[in-house]
C-alpha cells in the first residue's frame, strides 16, 4: 500500500474525521521513559515555536525527532495529522516507524506521505536526530529562484556553504525519492527543496530550529532585497566562506542549544504555555 492509500485509509477509519483536542488527552508523563518524555516536550515546543515565528502551514508540514530504539527498531515522533502547530502537546505526538506507520495506541493517525522526506534523512544520517521541514512564503520563494540562495546578507553567508539543493519531484509520497534526497543533501545541515520549501537537520530540536531561523532570515532578507529596482549586492565566495566559519558556532551542540534554546522556551512559556503536558 502506498503512502497516499495509507492516508486515505486512515481518514476513512477516523469517524467523521474527528481530531481530538490535544488538551483533552491524559498526560503520558510517567507512562513513557524519561528520555522519551524529554524528547516529546522538546518536539512539542519546537512545533509551537514554529507557529510563534509564523512558520506553520496549518497541518501540512512536519517536524520529527528520533527516539531511543525499541529492541533494534527505530522509532520517531511526529505530529498527529489534524493538530495545528500552536496547539501541539508532548502527549499528543505520534510514534511512528521508519515508514511512517503508527506504533502504539493513540486517538490520532499519522500522514505517512509527510514522513517520506524525514525518514530518508533519519535513516541515512546518524546525526539527524531532528528534521525540520517548512513551507514558508520566503523559503518557498527562494526555492523557486533559478540561483537559489544568494550571499546578499550575513544570514545567507552563514548558511550558504552548508546549503544543498534537491530538485522538485512532486509531492513527496514516493519512497524511491528518499535515496535521491539523501544523495543531494550529503552531509549538509541545510536543504532547499526546489519549488517546495526548506529543511534543516540537527543533533536535537534546538540546533535544527536555530539553523532554520538563520535560513528563514536569509530567505526573507533576499526577497526584501530584491524589491529594489537594482540587483542587490552579493558578497564574493571568499567573504561568504569567512562569515560561514565565523557564524558556524551558532549551530554547535553545547553552544547554540545552550545559549538560544532556553530563552526560546522562556518566550514560549510566556506567550503560548502548555506544550509540556
Amino acid at each position: 500500500m502506498n503512502a497516499q492509500s495509507q492516508t486515505a485509509e486512515a481518514l476513512e477509519q477516523s469517524p467523521g474525521f474527528n481530531v481530538p483536542d490535544p488538551q483533552s488527552l491524559p498526560s503520558l508523563k510517567g507512562k513513557v521513559s524519561d528520555e522519551e518524555w524529554r524528547l516529546r516536550c522538546e518536539l512539542a515546543a519546537t512545533y509551537r515555536l514554529a507557529a510563534l515565528y509564523g512558520w506553520e502551514d496549518m497541518i501540512f508540514t512536519h517536524i520529527s525527532v528520533r527516539c531511543p530504539d525499541d529492541g533494534g527498531k527505530e522509532r520517531f515522533l511526529i505530529n498527529p495529522y489534524g493538530v495545528f502547530f500552536d496547539e501541539m502537546t508532548a502527549s499528543c505526538l505520534v510514534m511512528v516507524d521508519i515508514d511512517g506507520n503508527v506504533v502504539g495506541e493513540t486517538p490520532y493517525f499519522s500522514n505517512p506521505a509527510g514522513f517520506t522526506i524525514h525518514s530518508a534523512l533519519h535513516m541515512a544520517r546518524e546525526d539527524a536526530h531532528a528534521v525540520l521541514h517548512l513551507h514558508t512564503p520566503y523559503g518557498v520563494a527562494v526555492s523557486a529562484q533559478q540561483d537559489g540562495l544568494k550571499r546578499y546578507s550575513q544570514f545567507a553567508m552563514i548558511v550558504h556553504d552548508d546549503l544543498a539543493y534537491h530538485d522538485y519531484e512532486g509531492i513527496a509520497t514516493d519512497h524511491d525519492e528518499r535515496a535521491r534526497i539523501v544523495k543531494d543533501m550529503g552531509n549538509h545541515g541545510f536543504l532547499m527543496l526546489r519549488n517546495h520549501g526548506t529543511l534543516t537537520v540537527g543533533p536535537n530540536c534546538a540546533i535544527a530550529f536555530i539553523r532554520m531561523h538563520f535560513l528563514e532570515q536569509a530567505c526573507r532578507a533576499q526577497i526584501l532585497a530584491q524589491s529594489d529596482t537594482k540587483e542587490p549586492r552579493e558578497e564574493p565566495p571568499a567573504m561568504g566562506a569567512k562569515v560561514s566559519q565565523q557564524g558556524g558556532a551558532a549551530f554547535a551542540p553545547g553552544l547554540g542549544d545552550n545559549l538560544a534554546w532556553p530563552g526560546l522556551i522562556r518566550k514560549l512559556n510566556r506567550e503560548n504555555p502548555g506544550f509540556d503536558v
